[in-house]
């Protein structure tokens, strides 16, 4: 490990993931740069998150992804560079990509990836072409001869957990629960602000460079049908599962609208296909967060499950 903290810079460092990574970064103690399109928002919320982050000892530092100069400018003055960068941005990391080359100085660098291992996945269409634009920044990045790492996290327990696994429902299920395939698949979820601090820690340790670092807390991997029943454990009711087989799963993908479609292939990969977990990690490519950073307490799925009784 390094015994100077590298100077982390955050690309997208406002957004659902990008705040929390901030956040782990100043509080691990790593001089903490947020690009910001504006350091002075009218957005209320927006302008209460930028003074948190200074309140922690952030620096905010205007600028834009679609400014080059600025961009390099910003480079420039990190040893790392986490991009957390929403699916609309993907492609265009390729300007962080030629920003980073440029400026010759970054030791490390962390695309938006944070799901499904791209490299490895079958996923469907639509899913297929959205994580194609990931696979490219992957490659592009290796081809830029830039060190990097890659962080496979599975689901955001904001989005996994609050409709206990029920991908298209809008909370906790109250008489019945909708499972895709057979339930018996195990499933990922990691809270958000573990995702930020084992992306931290990797920043500066060689263990992780040029590696995917899979995020998979043994806590947090189950099966549907094992949060369900964790589920009705707490709340002492029962539910009726209605399990949706495969062809119907991919009916309904084929069927439905943006972001409906988008939101199933992906359930699919996961809940049905098993590409969370039903792997090992390759030593040469991977390394495993848990196993490197034992000392993370992490928030567990049982205790995740609390905040809704």
């Amino acid at each position: 490990m390094a015994s100077v903290k590298s100077k982390i810079l955050v690309v997208g460092g406002t957004g659902y993931l990008g705040r929390h990574v901030v956040a782990a970064s100043a509080r691990l103690g790593h001089p903490t740069v947020a690009l910001v399109r504006d350091t002075a928002p009218a957005d209320p919320a927006k302008a209460a998150l930028l003074k948190s982050f200074q309140d922690a000892g952030v620096t905010l530092l205007k600028g834009d992804l679609y400014d080059q100069a600025s961009l390099v400018s910003a480079v420039k003055g990190a040893d790392v560079v986490i991009s957390t960068l929403g699916s609309l941005q993907i492609a265009d990391q390729t300007r962080l990509i030629d920003a980073i080359k440029e400026a010759g100085n970054v030791k490390r660098f962390f695309p938006s990836e944070f799901g499904l291992d791209v490299d490895r996945t079958g996923i469907v269409e639509p899913g297929k072409s959205i994580l194609g634009g990931k696979v490219a920044i992957r490659r592009a990045t290796e081809a830029a001869g830039i060190p990097y790492t890659y962080v496979v996290a599975g689901y955001f327990a904001g989005y996994g957990l609050p409709n206990i696994g029920q991908l298209l429902a809008q909370g906790p299920p109250t008489d019945k629960a909708v499972v895709l395939g057979d339930g018996d698949t195990k499933v990922v979820y990691v809270e958000e602000g573990d995702i930020g601090t084992y992306t931290v820690l990797a920043a500066d340790d060689p263990r992780a460079e040029n590696k995917t670092l899979y995020i998979k807390p043994p806590a947090n991997t189950l099966s549907h049908n094992e949060l369900l029943s964790l589920w009705e454990d707490k709340t002492g009711k029962t539910f009726q599962r209605e399990y949706v087989p495969e062809e119907a799963v991919l009916k309904q993908i084929q069927e439905s609208p943006i972001p409906v479609n988008i939101i199933l292939s992906i359930g699919h990969a996961a809940y049905v296909r098993g590409e969370q977990t039903g792997f090992e990690i390759d030593p040469a490519k991977g390394v495993d967060a848990t196993e490197l950073y034992p000392d993370v307490k992490y928030t567990t799925v049982d205790e995740y499950l609390n905040r809704f009784l």
